[in-house]
């Protein structure tokens, strides 16, 4: 197999587990695993992670009290709690890790520096992006897909708690359909909601396949590097 480089996103929901808020330890090792299995076979991987299992600046802001952009500000300030969190897991498992931030906060983590990032992913550690893009308005999956481009990742692997994009939620409607592959352009449609729609179009001009599919199965991101189209959808 050739030698990968893969950009993983987590909702920052997935880290809560059945709580619905906060962070679920559990979760975390269960993730540090499937990271692992990717380095031990020699695919070089990074991380961006949301923060709604803290704070959406969205919804912190929905009443007006608390500015938009402030709001944004403090949902990337959830990330950068989560990005530590799960170096931290990443260390437990006896990954190497780097926690580089939009945001400087030189106490917890690294300046990003897009030179610094790639030289840690070619020397084997997991690289963990914190702090979105450093700019309100953007969604952690705009930074997933930016920071994706910016490293010249192969893929963009959205993990979801289903196997791929659905015509329905499959968890409501029996008669929901699997799209195995689709174009960028229909991702973009209104009723399918891969990512949002700044993230796919930015996939789109840089040509980054994105991968969606069940991280909360074993081995499921290894068997699909390794070429099982089976367990995801693709946006190409």
């Amino acid at each position: 197999m050739a030698k990968k480089r893969v950009l993983v996103k987590f909702s920052g929901e997935a880290l809560a587990g059945e709580n619905g808020y906060g962070i679920d330890t559990q979760i975390l090792h269960f993730i540090s695993k499937e990271i692992k299995l990717l380095i031990d076979n020699d695919i070089e991987v990074a991380v961006v992670i949301g923060g709604g299992n803290i704070i959406r600046g969205v919804s912190a802001a929905a009443d007006g009290i608390i500015k938009r952009t402030s709001g944004d500000y403090m949902g990337m300030l959830a990330t950068c709690i989560n990005g530590i969190a799960i170096q931290e897991a990443f260390e437990h498992a006896g990954l190497d890790a780097r926690l580089l931030s939009a945001i400087d906060m030189q106490e917890i983590g690294e300046s990003f520096i897009v030179r610094r990032a790639k030289r840690h992913l070619e020397k084997g550690r997991v690289v963990v992006f914190a702090g979105g893009t450093g700019n309100p308005y953007f969604t952690t999956d705009t930074a997933g897909t930016l920071r994706a481009s910016e490293i010249e990742a192969d893929f963009i692997i959205k993990a979801t708690k289903v196997d791929g994009v659905y015509t329905k939620d499959p968890h409501k409607f029996d008669d929901a359909v699997k799209l195995p592959t689709l174009t960028y352009d229909e991702a973009l449609a209104d009723d399918i909601k891969v990512m949002d729609d700044t993230s796919i179009a930015l996939a789109k001009e840089n040509m980054l396949p994105i991968i969606v599919c069940n991280m909360f199965e074993k081995g499921n991101l290894l068997a699909i590097l390794e070429g099982d189209r089976t367990l995801c959808s693709v946006v190409k």
